[in-house]
């Protein structure tokens, strides 16, 4: 008899064997009970330890719960997307949007789960997903492949692609000093990443980068100081920001210091906004093609050609700013 095996009347309070019971008995995790139940391909698992998660599943009687259709077919029809801490947003939205409907299409459905610390294997064992995609991971280009394209760090059509489009454009403004400008808190990974991959863009491009980190007031604008200081004090003609919210930020400071728009200083912003087009002056931004990527997505965790990209990936819209 394996460790710890119990009756179904001796197990959890409502008398059900779960799996965690077999993962106890067994000495393993709940993610190794159910790759050993599923057949889950890739999985380096010893035979011995199949059999010894075979054996605590027929003493302790245990009897999967919401996952017959996953055990009869091998394989679930559910996609699992993890976002973690990533900030909502016009892209995730989109993203999580373009998954979804195209997951509709082929009879799956999307779960996201958020949980900052990670996708947590009790999810896993659970849920018994069809596939699973990291999108923290691919965003901040910590994966070394981006699954979604199958390029490496996604500099095809991943975060990186986008901030060289970003970056690209002021270059061909004429502007050789930018500042990338983000929040000074709330960044997070995605922060990091970007000032990763804009420094990168800018050596590439041949343009000369500071990276600030931007204060804002709780109604949004941003500290006159540092626009100040960027106009007055530095060679920087041109903002780069971390997304629309900065831009709007930044643009605000400059009303306060009285500097122009773009004469003083050009900015453009990141991951187009639904105000972007109704300031004054109207921002220049980066619209990323999100709902696409979401589709792609998703058709490629269900083993189908994503097929090409019939526009790309992300664009810019050129507006008043810059």
């Amino acid at each position: 008899m394996v460790r710890g095996a119990r009756s179904a009347s001796s197990g959890d309070r409502a008398g059900r064997i779960r799996m965690r019971d077999v993962a106890a008995a067994a000495g393993v995790s709940t993610a190794t009970v159910s790759y050993v139940l599923n057949d889950t391909p890739g999985q380096t698992i010893t035979e011995a330890t199949r059999l010894r998660v075979r054996r605590a599943v027929a003493e302790l009687g245990y009897t999967p719960h919401g996952v017959a259709r996953t055990l009869r077919s091998g394989r679930s029809r559910i996609v699992l997307l993890h976002i973690g801490s990533l900030v909502a947003g016009n892209s995730l939205d989109s993203v999580v949007a373009g998954m979804s409907e195209e997951l509709r299409r082929h009879d799956h459905v999307l779960l996201v789960t958020t949980d900052a610390g990670g996708i947590d294997d009790s999810v896993l064992a659970t849920v018994s997903p069809r596939a699973v995609l990291d999108l923290t991971k691919v965003a901040t280009g910590t994966e070394e492949d981006d699954p979604v394209s199958g390029v490496t760090n996604g500099y095809h059509v991943g975060l990186a692609f986008h901030t060289i489009t970003q970056l690209r454009h002021l270059g061909e403004r004429g502007h050789r000093h930018v500042a990338f400008v983000l929040p000074a808190e709330g960044a997070g990974a995605i922060g990091h990443a970007r000032i990763s991959h804009a420094e990168r863009t800018a050596e590439t491009l041949g343009l000369t980068l500071e990276v600030i980190r931007l204060h804002t007031t709780p109604d949004g604008r941003g500290d006159p100081e540092v626009v100040r200081r960027l106009v007055e004090d530095t060679d920087v003609t041109a903002v780069a920001a971390f997304d629309d919210n900065v831009a709007l930020a930044v643009l605000a400071a400059m009303r306060r210091t009285g500097h122009r728009v773009p004469g003083d200083l050009a900015v453009i912003g990141f991951d187009e906004g639904r105000h972007a087009a109704l300031l004054e002056p109207a921002l220049t931004t980066v619209r990323i093609n999100a709902t696409a990527y979401g589709r792609r997505a998703a058709r490629i965790s269900l083993g189908l050609d994503a097929g090409p990209w019939t526009q790309p990936p992300s664009e810019i819209i050129v507006r008043e700013t810059t």
